[in-house]
């Protein structure tokens, strides 16, 4: 076993990757210490699964083969299964040399997330663990989430949507009426309105429960690689197609698809989605044959239903087989009455994360926080929440542990804790490093987190404030 030590903070803190070849866990190890605070890697996977009891990875990457000669990926579906068993939660990227897509296929419908080839492109095979890890620390967010019993919570198996607004009593309507079927949904929504919450609670809920749910992020995913992300491709396709890839709609087959900023999709392959939706069949990039798939989708965008109607940005057949069911979530300024349970909930939820006092939260500043108009949404909410609680410390927190902006001004409150703040740099501070990171803050701060317009003001796709956002630890 061998492993990278963290030298300093990383998007995740663990990848496992097990595989016979040293060069192979080599490369991996040097490659992914860029996003992994620690890589431990192993030779065979019984060390490994013996290494890693009590640890929770963000991923595992899994070799599908260990025995001389073998091809059919019979040991690694094994561990694959071991793996899962003692985790369900487990994130598992099988890897092979034998990049056949009937294997991928299996090992998608045995509960991998992801798969990839050797040899690897370094881009793809860092963008593939990155999602990976992601949902992941997704899981792990919504399962401490579900510990957390502050508020009067649901009944066991109810949705993880917060909130008894007749707003939200309309969405868990539509969720308790579309989530059985196999019905296509556009969830409608402004950014941080809880869209993938919506998302993973129609597949709990729906006949494809056991199967995958698997998530893209159309935003994060850069134009040029969506086709082959979307319907994979064939070795040759293109100049890096070095092996056979399974695209997403093939990965999710028997599962659910859920198509976030769905508004993202370029128009050019929009009719090759429409046609895969009606027909139930893929064409892999640079393939003459498509491939039968059977999912669900569920899209996602924070459009608004007449942006989303504007046939010079979505065309509106694919939009009518999308919006079989269109849920609108509303924005947190349109649903007050739920906001002092979403407060509790989220205080206590970080008052467990960072051993903090729960203290009662003073009327005032309750009604400082139903009168604000949240930018951002419940995401915002979530984030002051959480910076209060460490701000304060042991102490109760107040309204200067809130940035609560004042309408038409992106500049916060004045704070008085902000001595435990690292000052900005003075305005002639003309290193590059620090000005690029005040500018997408500022940005950020401005827009109330929305991404979109963020990135519109920066002059950036929203893929590239992405980038930057995980640059600076934002």
């Amino acid at each position: 076993m061998t492993e990278g030590r963290m030298t300093q903070e990383k998007p995740f803190e663990l990848c496992v990757v097990i595989d016979d070849d040293d060069d192979i866990l080599l490369a991996a190890r040097l490659l992914l210490r860029a996003i992994f605070g620690e890589v431990l890697t192993f030779r065979d996977p019984e060390s490994a699964f013996a290494a890693t009891a009590g640890l929770t990875p963000e991923a595992i990457l899994l070799d599908a083969n260990f025995s001389r000669g073998a091809t059919n990926a019979a040991e690694g579906f094994e561990w694959l299964g071991r793996f899962l068993a003692r985790d369900p939660q487990a994130v598992i990227v099988m890897i092979t040399a034998h990049a056949g897509v009937q294997v991928a296929i299996e090992a998608m419908k045995r509960g991998a997330t992801d798969f990839v080839t050797k040899p690897w492109s370094n881009e793809r095979l860092l963008a593939t663990v990155r999602t990976a890890a992601a949902l992941r620390a997704s899981r792990k967010a919504v399962a401490q989430k579900d510990k957390v019993a502050m508020i009067a919570a649901a009944p066991a198996g109810e949705t993880p949507l917060l909130g008894t607004s007749p707003a939200m009593a309309r969405v868990q309507q539509l969720i308790d009426r579309a989530a059985p079927t196999d019905a296509n949904v556009l969830i409608l929504g402004e950014n941080g309105t809880g869209k993938e919450l919506v998302a993973r609670e129609l597949h709990r809920r729906s006949r494809r429960a056991e199967r995958i749910m698997l998530p893209v992020d159309l935003g994060a995913v850069a134009e040029s690689v969506i086709d082959s992300e979307l319907f994979g491709h064939v070795k040759g396709a293109f100049t890096d197609a070095r092996a056979d890839r399974i695209g997403r709609l093939q990965a999710a087959d028997g599962g659910t698809l859920f198509l976030d900023e769905i508004g993202n999709l370029p128009l050019h392959l929009q009719p090759k989605l429409l046609t895969a939706l009606e027909q139930r069949k893929v064409t892999p990039v640079g393939a003459n044959k498509p491939v039968p798939v059977d999912i669900r989708v569920i899209a996602a965008t924070n459009l608004s239903a007449g942006q989303i109607a504007d046939e010079g940005r979505f065309r509106q057949d694919l939009l009518f087989r999308l919006n079989t069911v269109e849920i609108v979530l509303p924005p947190l300024r349109e649903r007050r009455e739920d906001i002092p349970a979403l407060v509790a909930h989220y205080h206590a939820l970080y008052a467990r994360k960072y051993a903090r006092p729960v203290h009662p939260i003073a009327p005032e500043l309750m009604a400082a926080l139903v009168a604000y108009d949240w930018p951002g949404n419940v995401r915002a909410l979530r984030h002051a929440i959480e910076r209060a609680v460490i701000l304060a410390g042991d102490a109760p927190f107040g309204i200067e542990d809130i940035p609560l902006r004042s309408h038409g001004s992106p500049e916060p409150v004045r704070i008085d804790r902000a001595a435990v703040v690292e000052a900005p740099p003075p305005p002639d501070d003309m290193n590059l490093e620090r000005v690029e990171r005040r500018l997408v803050e500022t940005a950020l701060m401005k827009h109330g987190y929305n991404i979109s317009s963020a990135a519109a003001e920066l002059g950036l796709t929203r893929a590239s404030l992405y980038r930057r956002m995980e640059k600076h630890g934002l």
